[in-house]
């Protein structure tokens, strides 16, 4: 029987999105349909799960199984739903505030223990939904409706977190860069374990604007990175800079120039196992250093929810009892009467 190929069509479903015109939602949901149709898993086994927020209204566009769960806790239910249904494909879609606050702690167990999951974190570093207070993401000293003169705390950076909680995928992206917002969606779903893709995504009511030093198209080219795993860390609009080593850190400089060469420009492997500059990479903000997108890190490592079922089976193979009640009846037993 002929393999049957997907249209991006085939994911989305027929109610009407009821997101802002303009909201990067639009471009993220456009990418993960097309996505989907490139990876070419059937919808009815696949299911995207979320939480609340904005971007959690994302399952109801989807011709797929899915589940609109409650405030921060969508990685603890696409965890059970995972190791549950371990034939389905699972999508786990989170905002700023959803993941990282209320959800924070199961964001870092679902990514320390390498749950087979695909993780997106919508980041536009502000609550939408609730009408305009910071994030955890939000920047220290920001003005908002819950900070009106100005947070006095530092922001959450996801990729830190991930690495703190040994992540083995994390990629990210811009809600303008479709084309690479797709190839690390694809890069994400063929991934064995958790994977994290960031997508900062602009909010045209609340913070309007907050990406531009970095999305703007006239800035793009020097203020961002795009990593290619086997290729040359280039970047500008000629491709004219590069990042080389530093001592102990990382540099940005013009090949060419104050004896810098090509050979000199670091060449990107996102399978090394060692994490240290995979989050050097991940951790550049595009001012001193450009903003890194693409395929950050992605490794080989145990998946939790394999494990599981491997466990399972190996003692299922050692006891007599497969069942509940199997197991109350195996010992001595005696009716009372």
């Amino acid at each position: 029987m002929e393999e049957k190929k997907y249209q991006a069509s085939d994911y989305k479903s027929d109610q009407y999105v009821r997101w802002c015109p303009g909201c990067g939602d639009h471009a993220i949901l456009n990418v993960l349909h097309k996505a989907m149709a490139e990876i070419g898993v059937p919808p009815e086994q696949i299911a995207v799960i979320s939480g609340i927020g904005c971007s959690s209204r994302l399952p109801y566009y989807m011709n797929t199984y899915g589940f609109h769960t409650i405030h921060g806790r969508a990685a603890a239910v696409a965890t059970g739903f995972k190791v549950a249904n371990p034939e389905m494909t699972v999508w786990q879609i989170s905002g700023d505030g959803d993941g990282l606050a209320i959800g924070g702690n199961h964001f870092i167990h679902a990514v320390r223990r390498n749950v087979n999951i695909n993780m997106v974190l919508l980041n536009n570093r502000i609550y939408g939904l609730t009408k305009g207070q910071y994030s955890p993401t939000s920047e220290r000293g920001f003005v908002s409706k819950s900070s009106p003169y100005g947070t006095t705390e530092d922001p959450f950076i996801p990729a830190e977190l991930v690495f703190g909680a040994r992540g083995t995928f994390f990629g990210r992206s811009l809600d303008v860069e479709l084309k690479t917002s797709q190839e690390v969606m694809v890069a994400a779903a063929r991934h064995k374990g958790t994977s994290v893709v960031e997508m900062l995504q602009n909010c045209v009511i609340f913070n309007q604007g907050i990406y531009s030093y970095v999305s703007d198209r006239e800035l793009r080219a020097d203020h961002t990175i795009h990593l290619v795993h086997g290729e040359k860390m280039l970047f500008g609009k000629d491709k004219e800079k590069g990042i080389v080593q530093d001592g102990f850190g990382l540099k940005a400089v013009v090949v060419g120039q104050d004896g810098y060469t090509i050979d000199d420009v670091l060449t990107h492997d996102a399978h090394c196992q060692s994490n240290l500059l995979h989050q050097q990479l991940a951790m550049m903000d595009g001012h001193t250093l450009p903003l890194a997108i693409g395929v950050i890190r992605d490794v080989d490592a145990p998946v939790y929810d394999e494990e599981v079922d491997h466990q399972t089976h190996e003692v299922e193979e050692r006891k007599p009892y497969h069942t509940l009640r199997d197991m109350i009846l195996a010992g001595e037993t005696w009716e009372v009467k």
